[in-house]
């Protein structure tokens, strides 16, 4: 649920601050108090266009900044897969505006547009009037016909994807590997030298990094053993002045008093364990000598073999590893050539198996698609009844293109007939614009519970209809209300009405500048909205009293 939207220095917008709620949220106000302005914010924080003429005038930056709270385990799990983690089951999805370009963050880590937009998509769904246009393409048919009937097309879908993926590589493999006899030979002619190079060479794995490190030993060795050389000298090499005699004299020395009381009995010992550690890190330190003793030989065919190794990882791989798989494969492409018509009709049967599962699947998807097409044509024709569509036939034509995709082979198209005795026709064709607002929330209407973005946004969903069918737009939008969180931006009063939180946009002209605020509205002042509403500038106790009528018959609705 979206539980706050912060924004700043944006187009006649200050700075304000929205706490929504659940349920029906409602945005009304007069027109050019800015309600588009607050709404083309979220979507600025969703990761849509801007530009720098949006900034509030005299602005160098502006900021908008939209935090969820996540119950869903579902989209916990898929913000997760995406990199996202909750702070204590919220989010935070902020969008820094400046001069020519932005800074998006999550949870006030910077993030590119493109990964805003993913999470953003999981989040929240805003529906203008623009967005009904989607209804226009036929392509978007499919898709909520198989979102409606995700839970037997998802699997299909999936199985679907796969199988094209796999036709697709080996259509391209057939197409790659279409060699005539030259071709053939120059191929087969530089694989057998490729791999003759890698096993004559006969790389070992790990091998080029225990060279590394040895090659570093051998170059560092001078610096390193005049270091050991010296220190040796002081611990135990210059006869007579070594630290290994002075110690030992030392404890000749001490031995004759060590018995004299408790005290140089524990001195006596500390000194006999610092001449028994000396003793063993001279010893040690011989013994590390003598692993940076290399001969000019081992040191150039050291050189030579860590050479040998990085040209072939110039060439075949960056690890040895990388090497050793590359020549396996280049092994095997040697085979295939060799037998290249066995190879090829190989392939050519492995195609067909490919196309012979991809177009069963898709078979399936159609059945699967054809059962569900007619409920859920009828489920929206009964919503659009509910919306004043009277005597409206309502259809998902679903035809097999024969033309195989990841989604199957098929196109869904929706057809409509909005009077009676006419013939049915595309619904791009003959709805109106504010026919497709409604038929649009028919849609969501049905799709209430399949659909997983918590937080749905109408704007202009009012548009072109008053009466009746404002009270059926009104309750629709109450309905869907009910399992998920709505925020509606309207002009109608049998809209507003119906809100469980009530919101007034309004302009305030100070001095020189022009600004828009938002405040909640408690129970009076929404009745006093619903009331300039309904009258305009002329709000008498009639109207006031209807106004107090129609919220509590909403109210009553609920």
């Amino acid at each position: 649920m979206l539980e706050n939207l912060h924004v700043k220095n944006l187009a006649l917008i200050d700075e304000a601050e929205v706490d929504f709620g659940p349920g029906l949220n409602i945005l009304t106000g007069e027109t050019g108090a800015g309600k588009s302005i607050l709404l083309g914010s979220v979507g600025l924080a969703l990761g849509g266009r801007y530009t720098a003429d949006m900034l509030r005038n005299g602005a160098s930056s502006g900021l908008v900044e939209l935090t969820f709270s996540i119950e869903d385990k579902k989209i916990q799990k898929r913000l997760e897969e995406l990199g996202i983690i909750l702070e204590e089951g919220m989010i935070t999805l902020s969008r820094k505006l400046m001069e020519g370009k932005s800074l998006c963050r999550i949870n006030g880590e910077t993030v590119n547009t493109a990964a805003l937009k993913d999470v953003a998509s999981l989040l929240i769904d805003i529906h203008g009037q623009h967005d009904s246009q989607t209804l226009l393409h036929r392509k978007n048919h499919l898709a909520l016909l198989d979102l409606y009937a995700r839970e037997e097309v998802r699997p299909l879908r999936d199985q679907m994807t796969e199988a094209w993926e796999a036709y697709r590589e080996i259509c391209r493999r057939l197409d790659e590997d279409a060699l005539d006899e030259e071709s053939k030979r120059r191929e087969l002619s530089l694989a057998e030298f490729e791999v003759r190079e890698i096993e004559e060479a006969a790389p070992v794995p790990g091998e080029d990094e225990e060279l590394e490190e040895l090659y570093r030993r051998m170059t560092e060795s001078k610096n390193l053993t005049e270091a050991i050389s010296e220190t040796y000298r002081y611990t135990c090499g210059d006869p007579g002045v070594n630290a290994s005699d002075c110690l030992s004299r030392a404890v000749r020395s001490f031995q004759e008093v060590s018995e004299f009381d408790e005290k140089s009995g524990q001195l006596y010992s500390q000194l006999l364990d610092v001449d028994s550690l000396l003793n063993d890190f001279n010893r040690e330190l011989s013994e590390y000598t003598k692993t940076f003793e290399f001969s000019e030989e081992e040191f150039r065919e050291t050189e030579e073999r860590l050479n040998l190794l990085n040209h072939l990882k110039a060439k075949y791989g960056r690890t040895v590893s990388d090497i050793l798989a590359y020549c396996n494969e280049k092994k095997k492409r040697i085979e295939e050539l060799n037998d290249y018509d066995a190879f090829r009709s190989e392939m050519l049967q492995k195609r067909d198996e490919a196309f012979d599962r991809a177009e069963k699947i898709a078979g399936k998807l159609h059945r699967i698609r054809e059962k569900y097409a007619a409920v859920f044509a009828e489920e929206i024709r009964s919503q659009m009844a509910e919306l004043n569509f009277f005597d409206t036939k309502f259809e998902i034509r679903l035809s097999d293109t024969g033309k195989f995709s990841a989604g199957g082979s098929d196109e869904a198209e929706f057809y409509l007939s909005v009077n009676p005795g006419e013939p049915m026709k595309s619904l791009g064709n003959i709805a109106s614009g504010g026919e497709l607002s409604r038929i649009m929330l028919a849609v969501k209407a049905v799709l209430a519970d399949e659909e997983d973005t918590p937080t749905l946004i109408f704007d202009e969903i009012d548009a072109g209809i008053s009466g009746i069918t404002a009270g059926r737009v009104s309750e629709k939008l109450r309905l869907i209300a009910k399992r998920r969180q709505v925020i509606c931006i309207t002009h109608l009063p049998q809209i507003a009405a119906a809100a469980d939180v009530h919101f007034l946009i309004e302009k305030e002209a100070k001095e020189n500048s022009v600004r828009t605020m938002i405040r909640r509205l408690d129970q009076e002042d929404s009745v006093r909205e619903l009331a300039r509403i309904l009258g305009g500038a002329a709000v008498t106790d009639h109207i006031m009293e209807s106004a107090r009528e129609m919220k509590e018959l909403a109210k009553s609705e609920r």
